[in-house]
């Protein structure tokens, strides 16, 4: 399994225990975020968090290396894996205060339906720069992909915009360069790093959006129906979310995807994990939801 930025990087004995003691069990992930002592000291003297694939030399006052998040990721990630047969995922994870964040993965994935909120940014951009607000059918197929995941609203509104060629369009100006939209929108290709934009563009400040446009499609994301109310939403409350499953007819796995807001121990992060190959729905849910909670985790501690 391929990763951004993974460097071999010896970590504090106490801290290493910690991650091992999360990647075995889902409620093990409680314990990454509760370090010991000396884990909490070293995490103290760390200057600075690392972007994504970079680590940061040491600080003076400390003899102890700043821990790499991507290794730590990957480290409570790859045992999540081990009896996941052809499955394949990749995450990304932000905690919005601190700027902290980490990718596992580098490949490319079938959005299925999270490319509903790619959809609905493009549409309020076009309506952004005709100055308009959206018409009340548009707000209807709006709410109908969104919440309900609706496939004729999300296919109407993707021909509204302009087709793939005009989602494209929209994704270069919200800072997406790994993402190729595709005419059957459900197999439009994308990264978890790509998706980690996304959630930045929707949930940030700085932004194409509006604040009237990100605060629209953060409301819709946080009233999924009922049955939706999985994925990333496992790592934290006040969730705002979106989900995507997909059944592949040629190998009969399944694509499953979750992308998203939450709070996690008075923090906020933003969350997309990507998956492919999984068994069944169920399962790729349950691998899905723990990969989300192991990487807010790792942040977690890493504070």
């Amino acid at each position: 399994m391929s990763r951004i930025g993974f460097r071999r990087v010896a970590l504090p004995s106490s801290v290493t225990a910690t991650i091992l003691i999360a990647a075995v069990a889902a409620g093990g992930i409680r314990q990454l975020g509760r370090p010991s002592e000396h884990a909490s000291r070293a995490a103290a003297s760390v200057s600075s968090v690392p972007a994504a694939g970079t680590t940061s030399a040491p600080a003076s006052t400390s003899e102890e290396p700043t821990v790499d998040l991507d290794t730590a990721l990957a480290a409570v990630v790859e045992p999540l894996l081990a009896d996941a047969g052809e499955a394949k995922v990749s995450v990304a994870v932000l905690d919005t205060g601190s700027g902290a964040r980490a990718v596992y993965g580098d490949g490319t994935y079938d959005t299925a339906s999270i490319v509903k909120v790619d959809i609905l940014a493009a549409l309020l951009l076009r309506a952004q720069d005709e100055g308009r607000v959206l018409t009340s059918d548009e707000r209807d197929l709006a709410a109908a992909m969104i919440e309900r995941s609706d496939n004729t609203a999300a296919t109407t509104l993707l021909r509204a915009i302009g087709g793939s060629e005009a989602l494209d369009a929209a994704n270069a100006r919200l800072g997406l360069t790994g993402t190729t939209a595709a005419h059957a929108w459900g197999l439009t290709r994308t990264t978890a790093a790509d998706q980690l934009t996304l959630l930045k563009a929707v949930f940030g400040t700085e932004s194409e959006l509006s604040a009237a446009s990100r605060g629209y499609l953060r409301r819709l994301m946080g009233q999924v129906d009922a049955d939706q109310r999985w994925g990333v939403s496992a790592a934290g409350s006040d969730w705002a979310l979106k989900n995507g499953w997909l059944p592949r007819t040629t190998t009969g796995l399944w694509d499953i995807n979750s992308i998203g807001q939450v709070r996690a121990d008075g923090r906020t992060y933003l969350v997309a994990v990507l998956s492919g190959g999984q068994r069944t729905k169920e399962t790729g849910i349950a691998l899905v939801e723990s990969v989300a909670k192991a990487a807010v985790g790792v942040l977690d501690a890493a504070r």
